[in-house]
């Protein structure tokens, strides 16, 4: 497959596996728009590698579906399972803790993954312009000292997603 067919073979994939879910916003936009904006927030920013790209569309496939580490593994390969695993919570852990874990994480992962964490943080505040129903301000401002956080054990990964960081972060104060 050439690297189109590859990355619209993850795009698919994604789109099919959360084609139920709907994001939080007032329009409950479908879910899919969530991974494709990452993989597109990347590019923006420069990255190329194409299996990068594909496992920001696949990046909450194991997390939010149903979908298992064999099955990613078997369809797009070892690099794309893993990148996608390191950017994954365990769900079996409470709210609180997976999000301590990310803060903590963060400055061990791959370079790769990095720049994917901070495509997602740049993609949920860039959609806090227009909070989710029933998030008032200090709700909105908790996320939002949580993604600096998160975005701290990654700087340094790709400077243009930093600067991309601090323009959404700056957009919603």
């Amino acid at each position: 497959m050439n690297d189109v067919a590859r990355i619209l073979d993850a795009a698919s994939f994604a789109a099919f596996k959360h084609r139920e879910q709907r994001r939080k916003d007032v329009d409950a936009t479908p879910y899919i728009n969530h991974p494709l904006d990452v993989a597109r927030i990347l590019t923006d920013a420069g990255v190329e590698d194409v299996e990068v790209l594909m496992a920001a569309i696949l990046h909450d496939t194991i997390e939010d579906t149903k979908t298992t580490v064999e099955e990613l593994t078997a369809r797009f390969g070892e690099r794309v399972c893993g990148l996608v695993l390191e950017v994954t919570d365990d769900k079996n852990l409470d709210k609180l803790e997976r999000k301590r874990l990310q803060v903590l994480k963060a400055p061990t992962k791959s370079d790769d993954a990095k720049q994917i964490k901070l495509g997602d943080k740049i993609a949920n505040l860039r959609d806090l312009k227009t909070p989710p129903v029933g998030w008032d301000a200090k709700r909105v401002g908790a996320y939002v000292q949580f993604a600096e956080m998160v975005a701290g054990g990654c700087v340094g990964a790709n400077a243009a997603l930093d600067c991309m960081f601090d323009e959404a972060r700056g957009a919603i104060e």
